[in-house]
């Protein structure tokens, strides 16, 4: 990103950097302590109150392990809520990038679907290569607080849920809090795709 960033709404600037910040764990305080600005500074940036430099921002997005351009969205469309709140299909923004683990390890990567991280919930779409997603030994199975929905819009995918192995189709579906043991991975020759919406907002897998 160059020092000339792209027009945006402040608010949802803000909105995006308090979101990956408390999706990383991380309070205002402990933010201000790796950055050029006060946590009362910073708390009026997250609230689109105050204007983000630069140089600023570069050094939220290293401690918020983000690119900067990240905060930037392609938006397109004629009208101001067209572009605020619809997502082309080549404007999605990666996330498996900001994951705390890797593609590899975890066997798929997400795009968002949502016009921002900013909100109770948001879409995913999640890719999973043939035959990836094959899971550590001990056999190791995320748990956090929340929910989950997803659909499988094409290919086959291995769910792990608890102690029970179940195979999803193209066209299944699945709900569950997010509490419950659960792994994926794709067996097959076939990449396959699912649709998620998911809450809380998270980003540290």
């Amino acid at each position: 990103m160059n020092d000339n960033f792209p027009q945006t709404d402040p608010q949802q600037l803000g909105s995006e950097i308090r979101e990956v910040r408390k999706a990383r764990g991380l309070t205002l305080k402990d933010l201000s302590k790796t950055v050029s600005c006060s946590m009362a500074y910073l708390s009026r940036i997250e609230l689109g109150a105050a204007k983000v430099s630069a140089g600023l921002l570069h050094e939220i997005s290293k401690a918020l392990s983000v690119d900067p351009n990240w905060f930037f969205p392609k938006q397109s469309g004629d009208g101001p809520l067209e572009r605020k709140h619809v997502v082309r299909a080549e404007n999605r923004r990666a996330l498996s990038g900001m994951y705390t683990r890797t593609t590899e390890e975890l066997g798929f990567e997400d795009e968002l679907l949502s016009s921002t991280l900013s909100g109770q919930c948001y879409l995913i779409l999640s890719r999973f290569r043939p035959g990836a997603g094959t899971p550590p030994e001990p056999l190791e199975g995320y748990s956090f607080e929340g929910e989950q929905h997803a659909i499988v819009l094409s290919g086959e995918v291995e769910l792990r849920l608890g102690d029970e192995i179940i195979v999803l189709r193209e066209g299944d579906s699945f709900s569950y809090p997010s509490m419950i043991a659960h792994r994926f991975r794709n067996r097959t020759e076939a990449e396959a795709t699912m649709v998620w919406a998911m809450s809380p907002i998270r980003i540290t897998w």
